[in-house]
């Protein structure tokens, strides 16, 4: 097992909103990801949130695809943290097609490993949330997990969260007047799950693949 590694260095968690929509316009996913950051943060986790969708990132499996492609940007926030947060809506019953695509660019890391061995993400922790007004909500969040686990990413116990409302409705996540309590209790159950898996992680990592 590796050694204990900046014991006294915070945690840090950086936040992927894949939502469709361009800041600063509203979105449900960014509200999820900040009401799971502020429960991180309540649990010494330094956060950073970013919408996917204000990057160019191109279509591929590398980790830099060339001219253009902001995706290197992303993926170095990745590296230095210790915990990756994807916040994604339902689109017909589906993640959106940028949780998608992050998820085919980190495919690259893979192939990208540390001087033990391991690829590259290893070591990391993922959690999910997913917001939406029809079904699908736990067929994503299994289809990212099993995503992010192949790359390497640790996923917590009870890693997942998630609002839908009525189907076919318009009511979504960010017209609530408030979080209804078994949300809120999920997700913060997620986050000392996420905070204290990562805490471990860092200070024993998994052993040597070679």
């Amino acid at each position: 097992m590796s050694t204990p590694k900046d014991p006294g260095r915070p945690l840090t968690a950086v936040a992927l909103v894949c939502s469709l929509k361009p800041s600063p316009a509203p979105s449900s996913s960014q509200l999820m990801a900040e009401h799971i950051c502020e429960e991180l943060r309540g649990a010494g986790v330094r956060t950073e949130i970013l919408r996917a969708v204000d990057y160019a990132i191109s279509p591929g499996v590398e980790a830099d695809m060339g001219d253009g492609d902001q995706w290197p940007q992303l993926r170095q926030k990745l590296i230095d943290a210790d915990i990756m947060v994807l916040t994604t809506p339902v689109w017909v019953g589906h993640p959106s097609s940028i949780a998608q695509r992050i998820l085919e660019r980190l495919d690259a890391e893979l192939s990208t490993t540390d001087d033990a061995g391991r690829p590259i993400m290893v070591g990391k922790v993922a959690v999910v949330g997913v917001v939406g007004n029809e079904d699908g909500a736990h067929k994503i969040i299994a289809d990212m997990f099993q995503g992010l686990n192949d790359i390497g990413f640790s996923i917590p116990a009870q890693g997942g969260t998630y609002w839908t409302g009525e189907a076919m409705q318009s009511t979504d996540y960010q017209d609530l007047d408030e979080v209804p309590e078994p949300v809120a209790k999920t997700t913060a159950a997620l986050a000392r799950n996420a905070a204290h898996l990562a805490n471990l992680l860092r200070n024993d990592q998994y052993p040597p693949y070679q």
